[in-house]
């Protein structure tokens, strides 16, 4: 993996703006999934949403990659309202994501589901790109460019030509976060990034995350089940339960947070597991 990292393509990939979140709530037949959630993503840090199962943690990252439409509250990126948009434009905006379970498409090489990652980012137009003409063909240099550099810096260099479906499960959700950083994000929303993963492949995730953040600036919003890995790299946490927001604040004051010492003790003992 090349921890230097690529060069970010353009100043705005810096200067990340922040994301405010306030009084969230969404409702789904009358079920209340979040209710008057609130929170803020300083620019360039790394902010983990936790809680049990159940918490309204996939519902708060819906919303903001635009998948659902709140009920009621803001969220706002920079000066931009999220809360109306659909997902394609919010992702022109800067905001990316992965999901819990991978998306990739399996039968595609690496270089072309990282080639995907680009779309939004194209500028030649369908005509110029089906006759070949000289503008279309710089471009589509320049975004392999961006693609090979991409790849070499999340350990995928070596992967280029295989397809994503013929690689173990760690690999494939490096491929899916390099896809996401080939869209030139601002803000990265990392869905369950370690999910499924052996304690290596964890470790490596890990790494990445945090090369992610010191290479490029960009501010990270991470779901996570994983407390250690949630504990090492965030600057701040909020934790849901039940669609409430119960704490936020530095991951050292928050695991020690009598309400949510109690939300994950009420989980453990319904499910048998361990506390974190």
């Amino acid at each position: 993996m090349n921890t230097a990292g690529p060069t970010p393509e353009t100043p705005d990939t810096v200067s990340a703006p922040r994301l405010e979140v306030r009084e969230l709530t969404v409702r789904f037949a009358g079920l209340t999934a979040l209710d008057a959630v609130g929170f803020t993503v300083e620019p360039g840090s790394v902010h983990a949403v936790i809680g049990p199962n159940g918490a309204g943690k996939s519902t708060c990252f819906n919303v903001l990659s635009g998948v659902y439409r709140a009920t009621s509250g803001s969220v706002r990126f920079g000066e931009a309202e999220l809360t109306a948009l659909a997902p394609h434009r919010i992702a022109a905006l800067g905001v990316a994501r992965t999901f819990q379970n991978i998306a990739l498409s399996p039968h595609l090489s690496v270089r072309e589901n990282l080639m995907l990652g680009r779309h939004r980012l194209t500028r030649a137009g369908f005509v110029a790109a089906g006759l070949r003409l000289p503008s279309a063909r710089r471009e589509a240099r320049r975004h392999g460019d961006r693609v090979t550099e991409i790849a070499a810096f999340t350990g995928l260099a070596e992967r280029l030509a295989t397809p994503v479906g013929l690689l173990p499960y760690g690999v494939q959700k490096r491929v899916e976060l390099a896809r996401a950083l080939c869209m030139e994000p601002r803000l990265l929303l990392l869905d369950e990034p370690v999910a499924g993963m052996n304690g290596g492949e964890r470790r490596d995730m890990a790494e990445l995350i945090i090369a992610v953040r010191e290479s490029l600036g960009i501010s990270i919003l991470l779901v996570e089940h994983d407390m250690g890995m949630v504990m090492r790299l965030a600057d701040t946490v909020t934790v849901l339960d039940f669609g409430r927001r119960i704490a936020d604040g530095p991951p050292s004051e928050v695991q020690n947070d009598p309400e949510v010492i109690r939300a994950y003790l009420g989980a453990a003992s319904e499910t048998g597991e361990d506390t974190p």
